[in-house]
């Protein structure tokens, strides 16, 4: 998805975000703060370390943390065949849980943490901000003085 062609899109927060997964880390969590803002989180990259032993590793993840989301199975890599995999457009929702459900790691996750901002916001608190300096002009201008118009 192209940002910039956006109309609706006027500011836009991009962090990187990433975790390593391994035999005592065997999870790990992407948690945003409750705000009113749109948040978008894109799997990047998943790579098995130097040192990954000679198996299978599976990674899941789930999104939106709840009862009916089951984790399923999005990677398998092994160090022979395939130490990494690259995704291109893989967004979800906010929270996000990795685990690594079979394997020992190490294994490294990227991702890309993205915050909008909506121009209708700002255009709102600017227009706001016009209307109170403009009721300050008037209120700091002293009344006409109309006595010798006759």
């Amino acid at each position: 998805m192209d940002l910039s062609l956006s109309p609706s899109v006027s500011d836009t927060v991009c962090v990187l975000w990433g975790c390593e997964l391994n035999d005592t880390q065997r999870k790990a969590v992407f948690e945003i703060a409750e705000d009113l803002l749109e948040h978008q989180f894109f799997i990047r990259t998943m790579c098995l370390g130097a040192e990954a032993s000679k198996e299978m590793h599976v990674v899941e993840v789930q999104d939106r943390v709840g009862e009916c989301c089951k984790p399923v199975p999005i990677a398998t890599l092994h160090p022979m065949c395939q130490p990494m995999v690259s995704f291109s457009g893989f967004e979800l929702i906010p929270p996000v849980i990795f685990n690594l459900r079979s394997g020992q790691g190490p294994l490294f996750i990227s991702g890309q943490h993205l915050t909008l901002v909506e121009e209708e916001e700002e255009e709102e608190e600017e227009e706001k901000k016009k209307e109170e300096e403009e009721e300050k002009v008037f209120s700091s201008t002293p009344p006409l003085d109309h006595s010798g118009l006759q």
